[in-house]
Protein backbone atom coordinates (compact mmCIF):
# COMPACT_ATOMS: atom_id res chain seq x y z
CA UNK A 1 0.00 0.00 0.00
CA UNK A 2 1.31 3.35 -0.90
CA UNK A 3 2.26 5.85 2.34
CA UNK A 4 -0.21 8.43 2.38
CA UNK A 5 1.67 12.05 2.08
CA UNK A 6 1.34 14.74 5.11
CA UNK A 7 -0.20 17.44 5.36
CA UNK A 8 -0.08 20.38 7.32
CA UNK A 9 -3.30 19.48 8.46
CA UNK A 10 -2.51 16.01 9.62
CA UNK A 11 0.96 17.12 11.52
CA UNK A 12 -0.94 19.50 13.45
CA UNK A 13 -3.50 17.11 14.64
CA UNK A 14 -0.62 14.13 15.29
CA UNK A 15 0.39 14.52 18.56
CA UNK A 16 3.05 13.04 21.11
CA UNK A 17 1.05 9.49 22.03
CA UNK A 18 2.95 8.60 24.70
CA UNK A 19 6.72 7.64 23.23
CA UNK A 20 8.14 8.79 20.52
CA UNK A 21 6.50 8.13 16.68
CA UNK A 22 7.68 7.95 13.04
CA UNK A 23 4.93 9.69 10.65
CA UNK A 24 6.35 8.70 7.12
CA UNK A 25 6.05 10.97 3.91
CA UNK A 26 7.25 8.57 1.97
CA UNK A 27 10.73 7.64 0.28
CA UNK A 28 12.41 7.90 3.73
CA UNK A 29 10.90 11.43 4.80
CA UNK A 30 9.44 11.24 7.93
CA UNK A 31 8.46 13.13 11.19
CA UNK A 32 9.55 12.16 14.43
CA UNK A 33 7.41 12.89 17.09
CA UNK A 34 8.63 12.85 20.87
CA UNK A 35 7.66 14.87 24.07
CA UNK A 36 9.75 17.85 23.20
CA UNK A 37 8.92 18.23 19.78
CA UNK A 38 8.34 17.17 15.80
CA UNK A 39 11.74 16.50 13.79
CA UNK A 40 12.16 15.87 10.49
CA UNK A 41 14.52 13.09 9.39
CA UNK A 42 15.53 11.22 6.49
CA UNK A 43 16.03 7.53 6.75
CA UNK A 44 18.41 5.99 3.89
CA UNK A 45 21.28 3.57 3.48
CA UNK A 46 24.68 4.54 2.27
CA UNK A 47 27.56 1.88 1.59
CA UNK A 48 25.38 -0.74 3.49
CA UNK A 49 24.45 1.04 6.51
CA UNK A 50 21.79 2.55 7.48
CA UNK A 51 21.93 6.35 8.42
CA UNK A 52 19.37 8.91 9.48
CA UNK A 53 19.85 12.90 8.62
CA UNK A 54 18.54 15.35 10.64
CA UNK A 55 16.30 18.37 8.32
CA UNK A 56 15.11 20.69 11.07
CA UNK A 57 12.37 21.23 13.47
CA UNK A 58 8.94 21.90 12.79
CA UNK A 59 7.01 23.89 12.17
CA UNK A 60 10.48 26.47 12.00
CA UNK A 61 11.28 24.17 8.83
CA UNK A 62 8.17 23.73 6.91
CA UNK A 63 6.65 20.41 5.15
CA UNK A 64 7.77 22.63 1.85
CA UNK A 65 11.02 22.95 3.21
CA UNK A 66 11.18 19.60 4.54
CA UNK A 67 11.11 18.01 1.06
CA UNK A 68 12.88 20.35 -0.81
CA UNK A 69 15.75 19.51 1.85
CA UNK A 70 14.85 15.75 1.10
CA UNK A 71 15.46 15.78 -2.64
CA UNK A 72 18.48 17.74 -1.98
CA UNK A 73 19.62 14.97 -0.50
CA UNK A 74 18.36 12.05 -2.68
CA UNK A 75 19.81 14.08 -5.60
CA UNK A 76 23.61 13.62 -3.34
CA UNK A 77 22.81 9.84 -3.01
CA UNK A 78 22.29 9.46 -6.90
CA UNK A 79 25.70 10.77 -6.85
CA UNK A 80 26.80 8.57 -4.94
CA UNK A 81 27.57 11.07 -2.12
CA UNK A 82 26.31 11.01 1.78
CA UNK A 83 24.43 13.38 2.86
CA UNK A 84 25.18 13.44 6.36
CA UNK A 85 29.00 14.16 5.04
CA UNK A 86 27.93 16.48 2.88
CA UNK A 87 26.51 18.86 5.71
CA UNK A 88 29.20 18.12 7.93
CA UNK A 89 31.31 20.07 5.60
CA UNK A 90 28.43 23.12 4.68
CA UNK A 91 28.69 23.43 8.62
CA UNK A 92 32.25 23.36 8.60
CA UNK A 93 32.52 26.49 6.12
CA UNK A 94 29.69 28.18 7.33
CA UNK A 95 31.62 29.11 10.19
CA UNK A 96 34.62 29.42 8.30
CA UNK A 97 35.83 32.92 7.68
CA UNK A 98 34.55 33.86 3.59
CA UNK A 99 37.38 36.36 2.49
CA UNK A 100 39.43 35.44 -0.62
CA UNK A 101 42.27 35.54 2.23
CA UNK A 102 41.06 32.73 4.19
CA UNK A 103 39.90 31.08 1.52
CA UNK A 104 43.26 31.38 -0.50
CA UNK A 105 44.75 30.30 2.75
CA UNK A 106 42.99 27.13 3.65
CA UNK A 107 43.15 26.32 -0.43
CA UNK A 108 46.95 26.84 0.34
CA UNK A 109 46.95 24.30 2.99
CA UNK A 110 45.79 21.41 0.49
CA UNK A 111 48.90 21.68 -1.87
CA UNK A 112 50.54 18.58 0.53
CA UNK A 113 51.98 17.44 -3.00
CA UNK A 114 54.06 20.46 -3.61
CA UNK A 115 57.38 20.92 -3.79
CA UNK A 116 57.83 23.14 -0.73
CA UNK A 117 59.84 25.80 -3.16
CA UNK A 118 56.39 26.35 -5.02
CA UNK A 119 54.59 26.74 -2.16
CA UNK A 120 56.72 29.47 -1.27
CA UNK A 121 56.96 31.08 -4.61
CA UNK A 122 53.24 30.75 -4.94
CA UNK A 123 52.17 32.26 -0.97
CA UNK A 124 54.96 35.00 -1.86
CA UNK A 125 52.86 36.12 -5.04
CA UNK A 126 49.39 35.80 -2.74
CA UNK A 127 50.97 37.99 0.11
CA UNK A 128 53.07 40.65 -2.16
CA UNK A 129 50.38 41.03 -5.17
CA UNK A 130 47.04 39.69 -3.47
CA UNK A 131 46.32 40.11 -0.37
CA UNK A 132 46.79 43.80 0.59
CA UNK A 133 44.40 44.73 -2.27
CA UNK A 134 41.58 42.25 -2.36
CA UNK A 135 42.74 39.79 0.79
CA UNK A 136 39.88 40.96 2.92
CA UNK A 137 37.03 40.75 0.18
CA UNK A 138 34.20 38.38 0.63
CA UNK A 139 34.84 35.22 -1.80
CA UNK A 140 31.15 35.05 -3.06
CA UNK A 141 30.78 38.68 -4.18
CA UNK A 142 33.82 39.00 -6.85
CA UNK A 143 33.12 40.28 -10.42
CA UNK A 144 35.65 40.26 -13.45
CA UNK A 145 36.38 43.90 -12.65
CA UNK A 146 37.41 43.41 -9.44
CA UNK A 147 40.37 41.46 -10.66
CA UNK A 148 41.66 43.72 -13.49
CA UNK A 149 42.73 46.48 -11.91
CA UNK A 150 45.05 43.83 -9.35
CA UNK A 151 46.28 42.05 -12.67
CA UNK A 152 46.69 45.68 -14.46
CA UNK A 153 49.11 46.95 -11.38
CA UNK A 154 51.26 44.07 -12.04
CA UNK A 155 51.98 43.84 -15.89
CA UNK A 156 52.29 48.24 -15.22
CA UNK A 157 55.52 47.56 -13.11
CA UNK A 158 56.99 44.99 -15.83
CA UNK A 159 56.46 42.02 -14.17
CA UNK A 160 54.23 40.73 -16.94
CA UNK A 161 55.49 36.44 -16.18
CA UNK A 162 54.32 37.32 -12.48
CA UNK A 163 50.35 38.59 -14.06
CA UNK A 164 50.03 35.54 -15.94
CA UNK A 165 51.14 33.10 -12.46
CA UNK A 166 49.39 35.56 -10.43
CA UNK A 167 45.69 35.25 -12.49
CA UNK A 168 46.49 31.52 -12.43
CA UNK A 169 46.41 31.21 -9.29
CA UNK A 170 43.71 33.57 -8.52
CA UNK A 171 42.03 31.07 -10.84
CA UNK A 172 42.51 27.82 -8.80
CA UNK A 173 41.27 29.36 -5.26
CA UNK A 174 38.01 30.54 -6.98
CA UNK A 175 37.99 26.89 -8.51
CA UNK A 176 38.27 25.90 -4.97
CA UNK A 177 36.05 27.83 -3.48
CA UNK A 178 33.40 26.83 -5.84
CA UNK A 179 34.30 23.00 -5.30
CA UNK A 180 33.41 24.08 -1.26
CA UNK A 181 29.98 26.07 -1.94
CA UNK A 182 31.31 29.50 -1.21
CA UNK A 183 30.93 31.07 -4.73
CA UNK A 184 29.40 30.24 -7.24
CA UNK A 185 30.82 31.30 -10.44
CA UNK A 186 34.70 31.81 -11.38
CA UNK A 187 35.62 35.77 -12.22
CA UNK A 188 39.07 35.00 -13.61
CA UNK A 189 37.69 33.12 -16.46
CA UNK A 190 36.59 36.14 -18.19
CA UNK A 191 39.81 37.82 -17.87
CA UNK A 192 41.42 35.06 -20.38
CA UNK A 193 43.44 37.78 -23.48
CA UNK A 194 43.37 40.85 -20.81
CA UNK A 195 46.96 40.74 -20.33
CA UNK A 196 49.72 41.36 -22.74
CA UNK A 197 51.32 37.69 -23.57
CA UNK A 198 53.37 36.19 -21.39
CA UNK A 199 57.31 35.61 -22.81
CA UNK A 200 58.22 31.93 -22.29
CA UNK A 201 61.38 32.01 -19.98
CA UNK A 202 64.57 30.46 -22.02
CA UNK A 203 67.61 29.32 -20.11
CA UNK A 204 70.69 30.08 -21.94
CA UNK A 205 72.55 27.89 -23.61
CA UNK A 206 75.34 26.90 -26.31
CA UNK A 207 74.43 24.76 -29.10
CA UNK A 208 77.77 25.42 -31.19
CA UNK A 209 79.41 21.75 -31.59
CA UNK A 210 82.68 23.48 -31.37
CA UNK A 211 81.53 25.83 -28.74
CA UNK A 212 79.91 23.03 -26.56
CA UNK A 213 83.77 21.19 -26.94
CA UNK A 214 85.54 24.24 -25.83
CA UNK A 215 82.75 24.46 -22.94
CA UNK A 216 83.61 21.09 -21.75
CA UNK A 217 87.25 21.46 -21.97
CA UNK A 218 86.88 24.57 -19.69
CA UNK A 219 84.95 22.22 -17.00
CA UNK A 220 87.57 19.84 -16.85
CA UNK A 221 89.86 22.24 -16.00
CA UNK A 222 87.97 24.16 -13.04
CA UNK A 223 90.10 24.33 -10.08
CA UNK A 224 87.10 25.40 -6.99
CA UNK A 225 85.55 23.91 -4.52
CA UNK A 226 86.36 20.06 -5.20
CA UNK A 227 82.12 19.40 -4.67
CA UNK A 228 81.66 21.92 -6.87
CA UNK A 229 83.82 20.84 -9.85
CA UNK A 230 82.15 17.33 -10.36
CA UNK A 231 78.65 18.48 -10.00
CA UNK A 232 79.73 21.12 -13.07
CA UNK A 233 81.24 18.19 -14.75
CA UNK A 234 78.32 15.95 -13.28
CA UNK A 235 75.57 18.27 -14.98
CA UNK A 236 75.58 18.21 -18.48
CA UNK A 237 75.35 14.57 -18.66
CA UNK A 238 72.60 13.71 -16.53
CA UNK A 239 70.10 16.18 -17.88
CA UNK A 240 68.30 16.88 -14.43
CA UNK A 241 67.27 19.47 -12.81
CA UNK A 242 70.09 21.80 -10.67
CA UNK A 243 68.14 21.35 -7.80
CA UNK A 244 67.74 17.65 -8.20
CA UNK A 245 71.80 17.12 -8.52
CA UNK A 246 72.97 19.81 -5.91
CA UNK A 247 70.79 17.89 -3.06
CA UNK A 248 71.53 14.51 -4.30
CA UNK A 249 71.60 11.93 -1.44
CA UNK A 250 73.87 8.86 -1.73
CA UNK A 251 71.11 6.36 -0.42
CA UNK A 252 69.29 7.31 -3.56
CA UNK A 253 71.96 5.55 -6.14
CA UNK A 254 72.99 2.15 -7.20
CA UNK A 255 76.52 2.39 -8.74
CA UNK A 256 76.88 -1.02 -9.75
CA UNK A 257 73.56 -0.70 -11.67
CA UNK A 258 74.58 2.55 -12.65
CA UNK A 259 71.09 3.77 -11.50
CA UNK A 260 69.95 7.14 -9.88
CA UNK A 261 66.10 7.15 -8.35
CA UNK A 262 65.10 10.53 -6.91
CA UNK A 263 62.24 10.04 -4.83
CA UNK A 264 59.24 11.93 -5.77
CA UNK A 265 59.55 14.14 -3.17
CA UNK A 266 62.46 16.03 -4.35
CA UNK A 267 60.82 16.10 -8.27
CA UNK A 268 58.78 18.92 -9.66
CA UNK A 269 56.33 16.70 -10.66
CA UNK A 270 56.09 14.92 -7.58
CA UNK A 271 57.05 11.66 -9.16
CA UNK A 272 60.09 9.77 -8.77
CA UNK A 273 62.30 9.59 -11.57
CA UNK A 274 64.96 6.97 -12.66
CA UNK A 275 68.17 7.91 -14.02
CA UNK A 276 70.37 5.65 -15.86
CA UNK A 277 73.80 6.62 -15.41
CA UNK A 278 76.57 6.60 -18.10
CA UNK A 279 80.22 5.21 -17.12
CA UNK A 280 81.54 8.30 -17.69
CA UNK A 281 78.75 9.79 -14.95
CA UNK A 282 79.56 6.28 -12.49
CA UNK A 283 83.54 7.61 -12.87
CA UNK A 284 82.57 10.86 -11.80
CA UNK A 285 80.23 9.50 -8.65
CA UNK A 286 82.88 7.15 -7.67
CA UNK A 287 85.61 10.16 -7.59
CA UNK A 288 83.59 12.37 -5.34
CA UNK A 289 82.26 9.28 -2.83
CA UNK A 290 86.00 9.20 -1.65
CA UNK A 291 85.18 12.58 -0.62
CA UNK A 292 81.63 12.89 0.84
CA UNK A 293 80.45 8.99 0.93
CA UNK A 294 80.89 8.94 5.00
CA UNK A 295 77.50 11.62 5.05
CA UNK A 296 73.97 11.57 3.64
CA UNK A 297 74.79 14.53 0.95
CA UNK A 298 77.23 14.00 -2.45
CA UNK A 299 77.61 17.42 -2.37
CA UNK A 300 77.64 18.86 0.92
CA UNK A 301 78.01 22.63 1.46
CA UNK A 302 81.54 24.36 2.48
CA UNK A 303 79.68 25.57 5.87
CA UNK A 304 78.21 22.52 6.90
CA UNK A 305 77.62 18.56 6.35
CA UNK A 306 74.14 18.79 6.36
CA UNK A 307 73.22 21.44 3.91
CA UNK A 308 73.96 21.00 -0.05
CA UNK A 309 75.95 23.31 -2.03
CA UNK A 310 73.65 26.54 -2.60
CA UNK A 311 71.82 27.55 -5.34
CA UNK A 312 74.62 29.81 -7.42
CA UNK A 313 77.85 27.76 -6.48
CA UNK A 314 77.44 26.00 -10.28
CA UNK A 315 76.19 29.65 -12.04
CA UNK A 316 79.02 30.99 -9.99
CA UNK A 317 81.66 28.62 -11.24
CA UNK A 318 80.81 29.12 -15.02
CA UNK A 319 81.02 32.79 -14.43
CA UNK A 320 84.08 32.18 -13.21
CA UNK A 321 85.03 30.00 -16.48
CA UNK A 322 84.34 33.38 -18.74
CA UNK A 323 80.09 32.04 -19.27
CA UNK A 324 77.81 35.02 -18.67
CA UNK A 325 74.50 34.92 -17.50
CA UNK A 326 73.10 35.29 -21.14
CA UNK A 327 75.20 32.52 -22.39
CA UNK A 328 75.37 29.72 -20.14
CA UNK A 329 73.63 28.60 -17.28
CA UNK A 330 73.46 25.29 -15.34
CA UNK A 331 69.75 24.68 -16.34
CA UNK A 332 70.59 25.59 -19.44
CA UNK A 333 72.27 22.27 -19.78
CA UNK A 334 69.15 20.36 -20.11
CA UNK A 335 67.98 22.37 -22.72
CA UNK A 336 71.39 21.76 -24.51
CA UNK A 337 71.54 18.18 -24.46
CA UNK A 338 67.51 18.13 -25.74
CA UNK A 339 68.22 20.66 -28.86
CA UNK A 340 71.08 18.13 -29.79
CA UNK A 341 69.23 14.67 -29.11
CA UNK A 342 66.35 15.92 -30.91
CA UNK A 343 68.62 16.69 -33.82
CA UNK A 344 70.22 13.10 -33.85
CA UNK A 345 67.38 11.33 -35.35
CA UNK A 346 68.34 7.84 -34.03
CA UNK A 347 66.46 8.87 -30.47
CA UNK A 348 62.98 8.62 -30.04
CA UNK A 349 61.87 12.45 -28.94
CA UNK A 350 59.30 10.96 -26.32
CA UNK A 351 62.33 9.75 -24.41
CA UNK A 352 63.75 12.56 -24.18
CA UNK A 353 61.02 14.29 -22.71
CA UNK A 354 60.75 11.49 -19.93
CA UNK A 355 64.54 11.75 -19.50
CA UNK A 356 63.84 15.49 -19.02
CA UNK A 357 60.74 14.58 -16.29
CA UNK A 358 58.52 16.51 -18.64
CA UNK A 359 56.00 13.43 -19.48
CA UNK A 360 52.46 13.62 -18.81
CA UNK A 361 50.96 11.37 -15.94
CA UNK A 362 50.13 8.83 -18.54
CA UNK A 363 53.84 8.50 -19.34
CA UNK A 364 55.16 8.13 -16.25
CA UNK A 365 55.10 4.52 -15.44
CA UNK A 366 55.49 4.11 -18.90
CA UNK A 367 59.10 5.70 -18.69
CA UNK A 368 59.96 3.85 -15.82
CA UNK A 369 59.74 0.01 -16.76
CA UNK A 370 62.92 -1.61 -17.41
CA UNK A 371 62.46 -1.25 -21.09
CA UNK A 372 62.95 2.35 -21.52
CA UNK A 373 64.82 2.76 -18.94
CA UNK A 374 67.28 0.69 -21.24
CA UNK A 375 66.25 3.20 -24.07
CA UNK A 376 67.35 6.09 -21.86
CA UNK A 377 70.69 4.81 -20.85
CA UNK A 378 71.48 4.15 -24.16
CA UNK A 379 70.44 7.73 -25.26
CA UNK A 380 72.48 8.77 -22.14
CA UNK A 381 75.85 6.73 -22.78
CA UNK A 382 75.63 8.43 -26.64
CA UNK A 383 75.29 12.03 -25.48
CA UNK A 384 78.34 11.55 -22.52
CA UNK A 385 80.20 9.69 -25.48
CA UNK A 386 79.62 12.72 -28.17
CA UNK A 387 80.64 15.14 -25.60
CA UNK A 388 83.80 13.84 -24.83
CA UNK A 389 84.40 13.53 -28.51
CA UNK A 390 83.85 17.40 -28.55
CA UNK A 391 86.58 17.22 -25.99
CA UNK A 392 89.29 15.27 -28.01
CA UNK A 393 88.58 18.07 -31.05
CA UNK A 394 89.22 20.55 -29.07
CA UNK A 395 92.23 19.31 -27.28
CA UNK A 396 93.76 17.77 -30.72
Amino acid sequence: MATQKLTDKTIKATAFSGKPTKVSDGAGLHLLITSTGKYWRYSYRFEKRQKTLALGVYPKVSLKKAREEHQKAVKLLGNSLDPSDQRKTERQFSNSDHSFEAVAREWLSKQTNWAHSHLVKVEGRLKKDVFPRIGKKPINSFKTIDLLPLLYAIEERGAIDTAHRVRTNLGQVFRYAIQTGRAEHNPVADTKGALKPAKSKQYPFISDPVKIGEMMTAIDGYEGNFCCQIALRLAPLLMVRPGELRCAEWNEFDLKAARWIIPAERMKGRVKHIVPLSKQAVSLFKEIYQYSGHGRLIFPGARSDERPISDNTLNGALRRLGYSKDEQVVHGFRHMASTILNEHKGFDPDLIESQLAHSDGSMRGKYNNAQYIDKRAVMLQWWADWLDSLRIKVEG
